[in-house]
This record gives C-alpha cells, sequence and structure tokens, in this order.
C-alpha cells in the first residue's frame, strides 16, 4: 500500500462542526441569561434558558441523524449543561429575587449549582445501567424551566422578586433538591413518536400550542411545575412502602423498579445526551 493510501484510510482527526455548534448555541443562550439578569432584564433572561434547552434538544439528535457523534461532543455537551442549566437559572433568581435575603439567597443559588453538577455527574456515571423509561431525580433542563418559569412569570406581570425572597429561596433550594433525589420521572422514551395518531389527537396538540403561544411564561411554568411534582407521586405509587433509598441516596431498590413495561434502550450516542436525560 502506498503512503498516500495509508493517509487516506486513518480517519481524519477534528471535531464536527454542526452538533457542536448547537450546543455553542445552547452554551451562549446560558451565559447571555446570565447577563441580561444582571442588567435587570429578566424575561429575557428566562426566555434565554428555554432556548438553552431547545439547543441542547437538537445536538444530540442532529449528531446520531448525521453519525457525528464524538466523546468529545459529549464532554462539551455537559459543560455546556452545567452553566446553561446550573449557573445560569440560579443567577437569574439570585439577581431577580434573592440578592436582599443576605446569605439565606446565596447559599440557596448555590446549593442549586451543586446539586446540578451532581445531577449531571450522577447521570453520566450511571448511564449504563440507568432504566431508559424513567430518570433518576427531575433532570437539570425541567428543573431549570421551572426556575425560568418563575422569573418570566413575575416578569411579566411587573412584581419584584424580592418581595417574595425567601420564599422563592425556599423554592429554589427544593428544585435543586429534586435534581438529586431518586424520585422517579417519566423520560417519555417508550413514546412512539412515529406512530400513525388520529386527527383528533393532531388538533388536541394544535390547541395545546395555541394556549401556550398566548401566555407562553403562565403556561410553561404550569407545565414544569406539574412535571416536578409528577416524580413523588410516581415513586409514591410504584413502591409498596416509601422507604428512604426511594427519596435519596443510592439507587433505589429493586421493588421500585416497574417490572411489567417492557425495557426502553437507554444506550446514548449522541453528541452528548438529550434534553430530557439529563
Amino acid at each position: 500500500m502506498t503512503e498516500a493510501g495509508k493517509t487516506e484510510s486513518q480517519p481524519r482527526k477534528g471535531i464536527y462542526l454542526l452538533p457542536n455548534l448547537l450546543t455553542t448555541g445552547g452554551l451562549f443562550s446560558g451565559f447571555y441569561a446570565i447577563i441580561s439578569s444582571m442588567n435587570g432584564h429578566f424575561d429575557a433572561a428566562a426566555i434565554a434558558i428555554f432556548v438553552a434547552m431547545i439547543f441542547d434538544g437538537l445536538d444530540g439528535r442532529v449528531a446520531r441523524l448525521t453519525n457525528t457523534q464524538s466523546e468529545f461532543g459529549a464532554q462539551y455537551d455537559s459543560m455546556a449543561d452545567m452553566l446553561s442549566f446550573g449557573m445560569a437559572p440560579a443567577m437569574v433568581m439570585y439577581n431577580w429575587a434573592l440578592s436582599d435575603t443576605g446569605k439565606f439567597g446565596w447559599l440557596a443559588a448555590f446549593l442549586f449549582v451543586a446539586c446540578a453538577a451532581l445531577r449531571l455527574a450522577r447521570f453520566n456515571a450511571n448511564l449504563s445501567v440507568t432504566d431508559g423509561r424513567f430518570f433518576q431525580g427531575l433532570a437539570s433542563p425541567a428543573s431549570a424551566a421551572l426556575m425560568a418559569g418563575m422569573v418570566w412569570t413575575g416578569a411579566y406581570y411587573e412584581l419584584d422578586g424580592h418581595d417574595f425572597g425567601y420564599l422563592l429561596g425556599i423554592l429554589t433550594i427544593l428544585s435543586g433538591l429534586l435534581m438529586v433525589s431518586n424520585f422517579r420521572y417519566h423520560s417519555f422514551k417508550d413514546v412512539n413518536w412515529r406512530d400513525k395518531v388520529s386527527f383528533v389527537t393532531i388538533l388536541l396538540v394544535v390547541l395545546i400550542f395555541v394556549v401556550i403561544a398566548a401566555r407562553p411564561a403562565e403556561m410553561l411554568l404550569i407545565i414544569f411545575l406539574l412535571y416536578a411534582c409528577s416524580g413523588p407521586i410516581t415513586t409514591i405509587r410504584s413502591v409498596n412502602k416509601l422507604k428512604l433509598e426511594h427519596v435519596v441516596g443510592d439507587v433505589a431498590p429493586p421493588e421500585a423498579d416497574d417490572t411489567d413495561a417492557a425495557p426502553v434502550d437507554n444506550t446514548v450516542t449522541g453528541e452528548g445526551t438529550d434534553l430530557e436525560q439529563k
């Protein structure tokens, strides 16, 4: 074989542009959210977090569709998520509502950041052993959306977050703790999105989009608040007796597993992970 032939057979070194460009878009959105909150533009900051969620949901899927998966992309995605769904919502909430509460405020914001980091690290470490139908703890994008929804709704109604500082601080702490809990949240990975549906189903989807578009701040807050509450409800309904292991600590014991449902492939091969997985 000639030297030229050997060179052509070797894989090209470099970084895939498209999926990492989408990840960079999510990273930029998270950074923009922090800067906007520092300048008092809290509605723009909250919207930027939701935009980061869109980018985060696209990068892994685009990587799989274009066969441009890489270990670099997976690590880059996790780093971007730490800023977009850890630092950004904590800083936005702190600047909007917690800065006047003294030590309590910045400790609540730090706890949220730490829980987001622990959530992402635990997910990456347990990727090969987790049940794809459920998430262990509230996903970090969903927790960030809950925080952004509160800020966006408050800014829309021209509320001063500092008037509710301690209450919002407690909600920030709870949002963080839900991420590192063992509560089981549906991942919706067992839904067959390629299956045919009735015309009425499509009509309902259109109506849902219309309602959300009419009042996006309130509707997104309600949706993610309900999802955050669904974890404890799902866990309590799926076990015979609630134990401490079902709430926090190591992975919940086997009795918490739903053995009736068919297993779902939880292999992640994309540029990082999907939005709802982290």
